[in-house]
């Protein structure tokens, strides 16, 4: 394991002995978010998988709901050679939202090598996931400060905001 890659165990410790510090940061980058914050977020994403597998982790798709488009659930209907009503009726639930999830979770697609049985036509919501190459990466600080709590390299990314713009 990298000295980045964290268990389970141990980056649900870090993310809630650091959860203040990181909810003030992401405050304050938020309301007033450097010109570099972009290009330091993209930079610190590559050097962070760099040394971290996901493959090592699967937590993402262990522990998170993911939001389908109708895109998604086209293009996974497709991939797995079913009728659109047969995937939806075995796979996919409506939320409180209205918004189509899995209706298991792990995912039912998470392999146990931590693969994805469906990797070529995975949901957007997973191919975007972590969401640290984005632009205007600070709207998307609510999301990415609750996701610290589950990848590791979002972990580490806060952690870097912090040493560079932290007070």
């Amino acid at each position: 394991m990298t000295k980045l890659m964290l268990s389970v165990e141990q980056l649900t410790s870090r993310a809630s002995l650091r959860k203040a510090v990181h909810r003030v940061l992401a405050k304050t980058l938020k309301n007033k978010p450097p010109k570099d914050l972009d290009h330091d977020v993209h930079r610190w994403n590559d050097e962070i998988f760099a040394e971290i597998n996901c493959l090592d982790c699967g937590n993402c798709c262990r522990t998170m709901d993911r939001h389908l488009t109708t895109g998604d659930i086209d293009k996974l209907a497709r991939f797995l050679r079913m009728k659109l009503p047969d995937f939806v009726d075995q796979y996919l639930l409506l939320d409180s939202d209205e918004d189509y999830v899995f209706k298991e979770t792990p995912c039912p697609f998470f392999d146990d090598d931590n693969t994805c049985l469906v990797y070529e036509a995975r949901p957007r919501s997973c191919r975007e996931y972590p969401y640290l190459h984005v632009t205007k990466f600070y709207q998307m600080l609510a999301l990415s400060l609750k996701n610290r709590e589950t990848c590791p390299a979002v972990f580490h990314v806060f952690e870097r905001l912090n040493e560079k713009y932290g007070k």
